[in-house]
Formats: structure tokens, C-alpha cells, sequence
């Protein structure tokens, strides 16, 4: 609706104003093959810059992404935490065993490592959340992509938990939960239970119960409530996303089977699936 109100405005002419309106349409189509290219080329980085030029001119008066500008900004920003993410764990697994060694030189200079990863997750996760928050959750339209962004603000809120500690740990916590309860509530009355989207939310708040709130409980109920009911609407499936399911409906399996076997020692290290091991939903 108010796509077509302020597009000559500012303008001194009709024509300018629609001018500016076609030069604006090519960035943003310049921006999203830059930000398939960057992908190609697993240069993510630069994808995220692209798909930011996108979503920083959406608002709640615009058209909200579209379902392709939204899953390249998804996989520009789950590539760039998860490198970073997979570099912390590795650093913190080092750092726990230099510390049992009792190497007090190394576990200092691990510290200080780990604290540089640690600021560009941070950065990282505070970068999307802000982009969330002003531009993209007020724009959505659809209760698609209304899950879709709060499943995501959820992620990243979980993501900084991770590393984060005590009153800054709690506070993103409660963030995340929040975030994937909204989620919810939208999933459950907007989309059937085979949609990758609802699924992968499920998939991810699970996760986020059995490591964030260490609550295996909930986590396990979650999982295979989200399971259960997908398996009674398996004909519901479509064809275009029934690879994406059937792929995180597994996932919600495998950590099933991982929480209910009572993790012996060695595997406690080992993390649980989450929906950024799936292909992003079309």
C-alpha cells in the first residue's frame, strides 16, 4: 500500500521521482547478483555488506524482502557466524585442555584470543539484530516471514548466550526465548507442521532449551512434539520444500537420539544440530 505514496516525493518532477524510483530498483538488483556472486565465490563477508544495502531500506511503509532477497541475507549471515562460531569452540576446547595440562601461558594467550573471536560475534550477531529490529520484523507482512525473522532474532540472541557470561548470558537468553516464543505462536496457527520454516524454528528452539537453558526436558518434549506432529501431515509436504523437511525432520531425529542416550563423557563436547546445517527454506 504504501509502496507507491512517496515515490515521486522529494522530487522536483514526475519524472525524476520515477527515475530515482528505476535507478533505486537496478542498486538493489545490482546488490542481490553481487550478493549471489559473493556466495559462489564463499566470499561472505561481502555478501552480508550487499544484502545490509537491502534490508537497511526496508521499513514498516515498504514491500518486505522477498522470499530470495530474505534467504541470501539468512545464508550471508549464518556463513559469517559460523565460521567464527566453529573458531570459538575449537579455541575453547584448546584453552580447556591447556588448562588441565596447567599451562598457565598458554591458557592466558588463549584468553586473549578467544576475546578477539568473541568481539566479532558479537559485532556480528548486534549487526543483524539491529537490522531485524528496525527494518525487517516491522516490514513483515506475511506470518512466513514473520516466523522467519523471529526464529532468526531468536538465533542470533542464542548465539550471543553462548559465549557471553553471567548478567550479559541471562539477558540474551531471555532475549532468545522471547524471540522464539513469538515465533511460535505464529507458527502454530500460520503455517502446517511441515514447513521447513516451523520446522526449523522447532529444530532450533529445542537446541536452545537443551544448551542455553540446559533443560533436556523441554528440549526433548519440543523436539518431538515438532517431529511427531509433522509425521501425521507428511501429506501436507509440498514437493518444492519436501527435501528441506524431510532434512531438518532428521535433524530433529538425530538429536533426539543424542538426548535420550545419556551422553556418555566424550560426546558432551559434541554439538547438537541446528537448522543452520540446512539448506535455507524457499
Amino acid at each position: 500500500e504504501g509502496e507507491g505514496e512517496g515515490e515521486g516525493e522529494g522530487g522536483e518532477g514526475g519524472g525524476r521521482g520515477r527515475l530515482r524510483g528505476k535507478m533505486d530498483q537496478e542498486a538493489r538488483e545490482k546488490s542481490v547478483y553481487l550478493a549471489k556472486l559473493a556466495e559462489q565465490a564463499e566470499r561472505y563477508d561481502e555478501m552480508v555488506a550487499e544484502m545490509r544495502k537491502v534490508a537497511e531500506v526496508t521499513n514498516e511503509g515498504s514491500a518486505e524482502l522477498s522470499v530470495e532477497e530474505r534467504n541470501l541475507l539468512s545464508v550471508a549471515y549464518k556463513n559469517v557466524i559460523g565460521a567464527r562460531r566453529a573458531s570459538w569452540r575449537i579455541v575453547s576446547s584448546i584453552e580447556q585442555k591447556e588448562e588441565s595440562k596447567g599451562n598457565s601461558v598458554h591458557v592466558a594467550i588463549n584468553q586473549e584470543y578467544r576475546g578477539l573471536i568473541e568481539k566479532e560475534l558479537s559485532k556480528i550477531c548486534r549487526d543483524i539484530l539491529e537490522i531485524l529490529d528496525k527494518n525487517l520484523i516491522p516490514s513483515a507482512k506475511t506470518g512466513e516471514s514473520k516466523v522467519f525473522y523471529y526464529k532468526m532474532e531468536g538465533d542470533y540472541h542464542r548465539y550471543l548466550a553462548e559465549f557471553s557470561s553471567d548478567a550479559e548470558r541471562k539477558d540474551s537468553a531471555q532475549a532468545s526465548l522471547e524471540a522464539y516464543k513469538s515465533a511460535t505462536d505464529i507458527a502454530v496457527t500460520d503455517l502446517p507442521p511441515t514447513h521447513p520454516i516451523r520446522l526449523g524454528l522447532a529444530l532450533n528452539f529445542s537446541v536452545f532449551y537443551y544448551e542455553i537453558l540446559n533443560s533436556p526436558d523441554r528440549a526433548c518434549m519440543l523436539a518431538k512434539q515438532a517431529f511427531d506432529d509433522a509425521i501425521a501431515e507428511l501429506d501436507t509436504l509440498s514437493e518444492d520444500s519436501y527435501k528441506d523437511s524431510t532434512l531438518i525432520m532428521q535433524l530433529l531425529r538425530d538429536n533426539l537420539t543424542l538426548w535420550t542416550s545419556d551422553m556418555s563423557p566424550e560426546d558432551e563436547d559434541a554439538p547438537a544440530a541446528d537448522a543452520t546445517a540446512a539448506a535455507p527454506a524457499e
